[in-house]
């Protein structure tokens, strides 16, 4: 695992003067290296706190490590990894001028363990607060193409007919693999006969639902989740599509899908069901069980599809397939 004993060592020294209640906003410098403007988060906006810097940070380095790296000239390593220096001195990056400090808290304060921080391998660097000394990497979510065996993510393997070991480096199907959507993407994926990675390299799933954090489920799901679909992953894996599972060191699930189009089909959709308005069960056993009932908000959330905001009845059984 890239997030070390030594990052979080490293993340105890300074989350304080990261996240600390100082007020001061551009006065003085960090102590922690890397250019920092003061001793808590700059809210580049210009107000509104600590919390706002943070997530213009987040989105900076998804939008750089997950889909912009190439058009970056930043080359990303077998495991999806960049150096650090270099990816704080591309732009939208730079303008914000963070700390290693900041970088260094928001790798370990992620509610959804986004990113993993390493040393690069050189004796004495896990101490360094020096950028150059540091490799950094977006846990999933790529369209950058990526080789999926590289170390990045951990194959998921068949159950052994005979009981024998996992081979190295697999892991075994988790007992819960669901897709959170919401309404108004539902008829669509019924008419286009499963889900679709839509730009990224995968399909993401979580193994279970966001509420289960305790259980240690932190990623693959948004949170405000309307629909929740169900996936039997032994079967898509043993039916004629043959299709590849992987696990992120977060551990989100995700598979390519159908070779070809990328559809995880509906046919192995175990179960999908409503998780708000009072929606109850869609799809059952690969098969049309109920369209969404009349009424239901079907309104695109903040950043999904085009714009977000608009209603729509989100009906349409669009056919078995």
């Amino acid at each position: 695992m890239a997030n070390t004993n030594d990052v979080d060592q490293l993340a105890e020294q300074f989350e304080d003067q990261a996240f600390a209640g100082s007020s001061s906003r551009g006065g003085g410098k960090s102590s922690g290296g890397g250019g920092g403007r003061g001793s808590r988060f700059r809210n580049s906006r210009g107000g509104g706190g600590s919390k706002s810097r943070e997530v213009d940070l987040s989105r900076a380095l998804s939008r750089l490590l997950r889909h912009q790296a190439e058009n970056a000239g930043i080359k990303l390593d077998g495991q999806g990894f960049a150096p650090l220096d270099r990816v704080l001195q591309w732009g939208p990056l730079q303008s914000l001028s963070p700390s290693f400090a900041e970088i260094l808290a928001l790798v370990n304060s992620s509610d959804k363990q986004r990113f993993a921080l390493k040393p690069k391998g050189i004796k004495g660097e896990e101490k360094s607060t020096d950028p150059k000394d540091w490799l950094i990497r977006a846990n999933q979510g790529h369209s950058i193409k990526l080789e999926s065996d590289g170390g990045l993510l951990r194959p998921i393997a068949l159950p052994d007919a005979e009981g024998g070991d996992l081979p190295d480096g697999a892991v075994p199907i988790p007992e819960v693999v669901v897709h959170g959507t919401y309404f108004a993407f539902w008829p669509r994926i019924v008419e286009s006969g499963g889900l679709k990675p839509m730009g990224r390299n995968h399909v993401h799933f979580s193994t279970g639902l966001p509420e289960d954090s305790e259980a240690g489920v932190v990623s693959g799901m948004r949170r405000d989740a309307q629909v929740l679909v169900f996936v039997d992953v032994e079967a898509s894996m043993r039916g004629e599509e043959g299709l590849k599972w992987w696990v992120s060191d977060n551990g989100v699930v995700l598979t390519e899908g159908r070779e070809g189009d990328g559809v995880v089909p509906v046919k192995y959709f175990k179960e999908v069901r409503g998780r708000a308005q009072g929606v109850g069960v869609l799809w059952r056993d690969g098969e049309w069980v109920a369209d969404l009932p009349e009424g239901v908000r079907a309104g695109v959330p903040m950043g999904k599809g085009r714009g977000g905001g608009g209603r729509g009845r989100g009906r349409g059984r669009g056919g078995k397939a």
